[in-house]
């Protein structure tokens, strides 16, 4: 979502990132959405990543304005939807996008895990935005690229307090086998195995090359769905603040039918991907006769 919008035009380089569109452009949040279900997604996610209270304080904003984003960011998603079923007849889900603590500091932190936050604090940060969006029409919700075990945890505490919630937890990992904090993700699905509200594990900003490693390292734990969305293959600079290095459409594709067959069911798209990816890998599943 967030590098679409970018592709696009949207200024997404301040401390709230892809939020900062709700603020001045929120029609264009709605178009990206209906592109990526016309392309034939099952499950959009809210332009939400990075809102929580810690950031929109940051700015001189107040809780209650980072509240009504949160809520906001839903309702958009929602008025797409409803617009594509009435074009479509199609039944699509819609996730709440969460991202981790360090996504609230905007300084990578979220790739490396190394915070300084005392464990009850970071369950509350997560509990804080849990209770925001318990009561929206959304159908899940996406924690998404977590990079450490303790995050992992602290997640499934403010879970907890929120039985109702059903919820994918996403892990970003460095290489084959490890998340970004340096724990084995083998060891991060086994604490979400059973957890009833956990209805897959995922891997999200992650390199293409290390999915289908890492598909069967989150499948030797057990039961849970897997549920992939790398990012495009690019790289990012945090000095430079730009990506470099080729990637494909096709290539992106042709790897999603190897995840597939390597045991995840379902697959996406994370940064630098775009609706033209999630057409191509439809239409790849379709032709395997994955999808009909």
């Amino acid at each position: 979502m967030a590098t679409e919008l970018e592709r696009r035009g949207c200024d997404i380089s301040g401390p709230l990132w892809s939020a900062h569109v709700l603020d001045t452009s929120p029609e264009i949040v709605k178009e990206v959405h209906l592109d990526y279900l016309r392309a034939g997604t099952d499950c959009i996610s809210t332009v939400s990543y990075q809102i929580s209270r810690l950031g929109y304080a940051e700015l001189g904003r107040s809780a209650a304005e980072a509240a009504h984003a949160l809520q906001e960011s839903v309702a958009i998603a929602l008025s797409a939807r409803d617009q594509y079923r009435r074009e479509s007849g199609r039944t699509t889900l819609i996730a709440v996008s969460l991202g981790p603590y360090g996504a609230a500091l905007h300084n990578g932190a979220e790739f490396h895990g190394r915070y300084d936050i005392p464990f009850e604090d970071l369950v509350a940060f997560h509990a804080e935005r849990l209770a925001i969006v318990a009561d929206t029409d959304a159908d899940l919700l996406a924690l998404e690229t977590v990079p450490s075990l303790e995050e992992g945890r602290a997640i499934a505490q403010a879970l907890a307090q929120f039985p109702g919630i059903p919820a994918w937890i996403s892990f970003t990992c460095k290489d084959e086998i490890r998340v970004a904090h340096g724990e084995t993700l083998v060891e991060c699905a086994a604490l979400l195995e059973d957890l009833p509200q956990v209805v897959a594990i995922g891997i999200n900003c992650t390199q293409p090359g290390f999915i289908t490693s890492l598909i069967g390292e989150a499948k030797s734990q057990g039961r849970k769905p897997v549920l992939v969305y790398p990012n495009s293959g690019e790289l990012w600079d945090a000095e430079g603040r730009c990506w470099y290095g080729p990637a494909s459409v096709e290539e992106f594709a042709d790897q999603a039918r190897d995840w597939f067959a390597a045991g995840a069911q379902a697959v996406g798209g994370c940064c630098r991907t775009t609706p033209e990816h999630i057409r191509a890998v439809r239409d790849g599943l379709a032709l395997d006769g994955v999808l009909r």
